[in-house]
């Protein structure tokens, strides 16, 4: 009996790189399609690690759970129907300050596995930020990823991850 995928939903701001990172993670297995009802649309891929195949669901961008725009209703929409997804929140690392609002609102939410990446990694080191994913874990209560989604880097880890979280019930 085949199991089903695990979903993996991508939700952040816009243009923090969620994009770049599904094409990492799915690397060949991609489809858009316009989510019902909407002329949004959502980019769906797959990836397997360890045996176990996840669906990977990249949505638009938003900034907060309260939805404002179409985008932000579809996004919304997404979380909503699929509870027991992995929710992997994208943000730009050199904006953390700005983007951990959404963080904080996805925990409300309670949202069993719950990730935080920090893309952009390269220039947030290169404009002098110094993150310490270690007590940003602690303080959210989340694992933390760092990542540069457009060259590939720490995608390993965040696929390490998804399955470790996946694995514990």
């Amino acid at each position: 009996m085949n199991n089903p995928a695990t979903k993996v939903i991508l939700i952040g701001n816009p243009n923090v790189g969620k994009s770049a990172l599904f094409n990492q993670l799915t690397k060949r297995y991609v489809s858009v399609s316009n989510y019902p009802g909407t002329t949004v649309s959502i980019s769906r891929g797959e990836f397997k690690t360890e045996g176990r195949l996840y669906e990977v669901m990249d949505t638009p961008g938003l900034y907060s759970l309260l939805p404002m725009t179409e985008d932000e209703r579809v996004a919304r929409r997404v979380l909503l129907e699929h509870p027991n997804a992995v929710i992997v929140h994208v943000v730009d690392a050199k904006n953390l300050d700005r983007m951990l609002a959404l963080t904080f609102q996805l925990k409300e939410a309670a949202y069993q596995h719950l990730i935080l990446v920090l893309n952009m990694m390269d220039e947030a080191h290169r404009d002098g930020f110094k993150i310490d994913c270690q007590k940003l874990e602690l303080a959210l209560a989340c694992p933390v990823i760092e990542t540069i989604s457009i060259s590939g880097q720490g995608i390993s880890n965040l696929k390490e991850k998804i399955y470790e979280i996946t694995s514990v019930h």
